[in-house]
């Protein structure tokens, strides 16, 4: 063989590892994904469902708890998708030569975009529908009872749907666009699946734009649940004293029924109890809390969670104003720019930090203001008491959720990295009034719900703080104390 050929082969077999290299990756990555929510979901399952004595609907159950655990794994993975991305591309350019990440590089960063919006679509298309009809259905009637019979009973229900969704999305691309819904027709991987996607993805963007404002007003109150708060704004021996008072009557309730003429529900009465308990164990904890962690981890935590907050809503102002000087802070797919070359940042590796730590913020706030919405708070998980139909719902939810959070992120301009792959095709990425809007109102809806809820929190702390909720009285400009403080 000539000297060209071994440069040929060598070419080839470059690209062959780096090939394998990047599915080797990418399959440790979802797998270490898979895991960790298989265990997340097992925590929340309910176990009756899972060993019944119908052997059919425990396995049914089983294969779509794995549907549930895949979607929700790329849901995750969405989530990490652009953080990932924005880091990886100041490590390599801090470290453009190093040895120990050249695995580390544009290729395998595309594949994993290309993987994410591929999962996508198929956990939302197809494995969530077939995973909710697989659990809902009996087999058709006359057929042999088991699970094959139902599963033919699912497969024509997901058919029928799909052809239904596909007809209706074909219905819309043609009154928006008539001279390529003949195209999408004949081409249905390149322009209908992306189309369909797109509109999902814009469903979850404008889903963002509700839960994120008010997950956002409602991180303060969250946070003060969970950390102990100052004794000036919490009298923890009061709530340790009132809770010991109602579980001992609760106590005496039960070991003398007799003693009232009213019938009493042993069954809810117990479970009064056993939530009095845990309310109890909870307070005691929080009692032992050291002074370091009254008075200086709360402060903190709230002093963090304002400087995000801030944060998120002054990037969102200048890019209103960028929107309104200079159109080409509109967002944007990749458009030559490469991993590795110039940083997404004008502060470079600290901003890409900033960018990633308020990506997740606004994440974990969205998720916060969509379970406490009054339209989903009943999809709110139970310990080892969430039915299958409720999981599969939860698991397609977030995953609307987070995989518009790339789009999300870049349309408020949160980060200037570009959108990669098929992220980047959607139409509407590049309508001015659209984006402006979204901007918009996002920044309005924060305001007011930040305002909101800052007012009404500061009143309640103060009436605590100052005794007034124990006032018999209604006092001018403040609430009448409550019958259960009245009757203290």
């Amino acid at each position: 063989m000539e000297a060209a050929d071994y440069e040929v082969l060598s070419v080839r077999e470059q690209l062959f590892h780096e090939r394998v290299r990047e599915c080797i990756i990418s399959t440790l990555l979802f797998a270490t994904l898979y895991i960790f929510c298989h265990i997340a979901l097992t925590r929340f399952k309910k176990p009756a469902e899972f060993t019944t004595v119908d052997d059919e609907d425990a396995t049914v159950n089983k294969i779509a708890l794995e549907l549930c655990t895949f979607t929700l794994a790329v849901a995750l993975g969405a989530v990490l998708l652009l953080p990932f991305s924005i880091l990886s591309n100041e490590v390599l350019l801090s470290l453009p030569q190093n040895y120990y990440i050249q695995w580390l590089n544009g290729s395998l960063i595309h594949g994993l975009w290309n993987l994410v919006f591929l999962f996508s679509n198929l956990s939302l298309i197809f494995l969530m529908p077939f995973a909710y009809f697989f659990t809902e259905s009996e087999g058709f009637a006359g057929s042999r009872k088991g699970v094959l019979g139902r599963v033919y009973e699912t497969v024509v229900m997901l058919v029928l749907l799909t052809l239904l969704v596909l007809g209706m999305v074909w219905v819309a691309s043609a009154i928006v666009d008539k001279t390529t819904s003949r195209e999408s027709l004949y081409d249905f991987w390149e322009y209908y699946l992306p189309y369909l996607y797109s509109c999902i993805s814009f469903l979850g963007v404008l889903l963002l734009l509700v839960c994120t404002p008010l997950g956002l007003a409602r991180m303060f109150s969250v946070t003060g649940k969970l950390l102990v708060k100052p004794r000036l704004l919490e009298d923890l021996e009061e709530q340790l004293y009132c809770s010991a008072f109602e579980e001992a009557a609760l106590t005496r309730r039960i070991c003398n029924p007799t003693s009232c003429w009213l019938p009493l529900d042993m069954e809810l009465l117990h479970r009064q109890v056993l939530a009095l308990q845990t309310q109890r164990v909870l307070l005691e904890k929080r009692q032992k809390a050291s002074a370091w962690q009254r008075n200086l981890g709360y402060p903190l935590a709230m002093l963090c969670l304002l400087v995000l907050t801030g944060l998120s809503v002054l990037i969102v102002a200048i890019h209103i104003l960028e929107l309104l000087i200079d159109d080409t802070a509109m967002p944007r797919g990749m458009q030559g720019a490469s991993l590795g070359q110039v940083s997404f940042s004008k502060l470079g590796s600290f901003g890409a930090v900033i960018q990633v730590v308020l990506i997740f913020y606004l994440m974990v706030s969205s998720v916060v203001g969509f379970y406490s919405s009054p339209l989903f708070r009943s999809l709110w998980p139970r310990w080892h008491d969430t039915a299958m139909t409720q999981i599969i719902g939860n698991c397609v939810c977030l995953l609307v959720l987070s995989s518009a959070l790339p789009v999300f992120s870049r349309t408020l301009g949160l980060t200037r990295f570009d959108l990669l792959g098929d992220f980047g095709r959607f139409n509407w990425l590049g309508n001015f009034y659209i984006v402006f809007l979204y901007n918009a109102a996002f920044a309005g809806l924060t305001t007011l719900s930040l305002v909101k809820t800052f007012t009404a929190a500061v009143r309640a702390e103060l009436i605590q703080a100052f005794g007034l909720d124990r006032l018999p009285l209604t006092v001018s400009g403040f609430p009448r104390a409550s019958r259960k403080t009245q009757n203290q």
